[in-house]
């Protein structure tokens, strides 16, 4: 029987595409939480322990690698000077209490950009005040920002409302970054949130928006891109394709970010196209229910850059 969950446990991180998403959309909700199969794992060694059972022991061998190669555990840290950019993706919360205190909390992580989300009017002042001798040049657009050390241009709102929101909404942003190695596309965005009940998981929206975002992203003229954000959805989620499909994601580190009491996963999300991220990280605590990720960006060489590239995540 131990054998036999844990040839269950290798299919489900293998194949779980192929859990079907319906009813309930039962595939998104098991991806959500893949890397949580770790506690199974540890529980059913416990078990083999118990029983004595060598085989058992032997077999959880197999889905332990292959967690392991996944989530990026057992690679080696990049050199420490292979990146050109540093980057702050950070929900900053509509409740935060203490905007300034976040504020300085991400200045202090040296970025070069930090993308926010969830910018109330009132906040918005203290963040560009609180922001403004480490990254002079920003720009807002509804309830999403970009701070940076560099100058920008370009900026204007992505459209990524869903159709069945009728109300003001506008939680996405385009601006070009004139960054010293070349200019770079920027797209900042806060996904609809998602929610899960009886009837399972309840993601139409958020799907919506991540294929509007996608479709911006693949007609981005721009060779390098980079997209953050608060994404509501992991990058296992078969509802975030349209971005992960064209995009690179971090190939090591868990860095859950929600909720920030107890995180449980990270859908805070850094990804690039014609750029390599590195090792995400999250953050000290700030006044928000998120925890802010940092991660550091690889440009690569602009004679090898494409126009959109695969990413290389395949989970």
């Amino acid at each position: 029987m131990l054998a036999a969950l844990a040839a269950l446990t290798t299919l489900v991180l293998l194949f779980h595409r192929r859990i079907p998403n319906t009813p309930g959309r039962l595939g998104s909700l098991v991806e959500s939480f893949l890397p949580w199969c770790w506690l199974v794992l540890v529980v059913l060694f416990g078990l083999a322990l118990l029983r004595r059972a060598p085989l058992a022991m032997l077999t959880l061998l197999v889905p332990t690698a292959v967690w392991a190669h996944q989530y990026g555990v057992l690679l080696p840290e990049p050199r420490s000077d292979g990146h050109d950019l540093v980057v702050v993706q950070h929900n900053v919360s509509d409740e935060n209490t203490d905007p300034r205190g976040t504020a300085s909390e991400l200045s202090a992580a040296f970025p070069d950009l930090i993308a926010l989300e969830e910018l109330l009017p009132k906040a918005r002042a203290v963040y560009e005040r609180g922001l403004a001798g480490s990254h002079p040049h920003h720009a807002v657009v509804g309830t999403v920002g970009l701070w940076s050390k560099y100058p920008l241009t370009g900026v204007r709102a992505a459209d990524i409302k869903p159709a069945g929101i009728t109300e003001p909404w506008n939680r996405g942003l385009r601006a070009v970054v004139e960054a010293p190695q070349r200019d770079i596309a920027v797209y900042v965005a806060h996904l609809p949130s998602i929610r899960i009940g009886a009837s399972g998981l309840a993601s139409r929206w958020r799907d919506e928006s991540a294929r509007k975002l996608g479709a911006e992203v693949a007609a981005e003229k721009t060779d390098t891109v980079l997209v953050l954000g608060d994404f509501n959805g992991t990058v296992d989620d078969r509802g975030l394709t349209p971005l992960t499909s064209q995009l690179d994601v971090p190939d090591r580190g868990l860095a859950f970010s929600y909720p920030a009491a107890f995180p449980v996963a990270r859908i805070d999300q850094i990804m690039a196209r014609s750029a390599n991220v590195g090792r995400i990280r999250p953050l000290p605590s700030t006044g928000s229910d998120h925890l802010p990720v940092r991660a550091r960006i690889a440009l690569d060489p602009l004679s090898a850059a494409p126009s959109a590239s695969p990413g290389r995540s395949t989970r």
